[in-house]
């Protein structure tokens, strides 16, 4: 997991994936103890996103909940509702993505468009 500065240029890819999926807000303060990045509104669910880089992105989905928990535990602290996927984007430094929604016991992948992968 990246300890170094924000990932300026994977979170302005993000935003360009995001837009895809609807309307980004993205957040007014920016810090690094923020729960989230952006916001994709405009679709059900709306999305709270928070984008990391990630050194090993091919891990499995126990190795990056573990690698992750405390952006996990951050936007746990969004409130929770049906209508609310707090998704954690990773990109690598080779421009590979991987989206995982956070669940109540876990994480579950997703592909660009948000729905979940079979």
């Amino acid at each position: 997991m990246s300890r170094g500065p924000r990932p300026r240029r994977a979170l302005s890819d993000a935003i360009i994936i995001a837009q895809l999926r609807g309307t980004v807000q993205q957040h007014a303060c920016n810090a690094p103890e923020s729960l989230y990045d952006f916001a994709i509104v405009g679709t059900t669910p709306v999305a709270f996103v928070r984008v990391k880089f990630a050194a090993r992105i091919l891990e499995t989905i126990s190795h990056i909940a573990e690698d992750f928990q405390d952006e996990i535990r951050r936007l746990r602290a969004v409130a929770r509702d049906a209508a609310i996927s707090l998704e954690l984007w990773l990109r690598s430094k080779h421009g590979t993505w991987r989206f995982f929604r956070i669940t109540g016991d876990g994480l579950a992948e997703l592909g660009r468009d948000g729905r979940p992968l079979a």
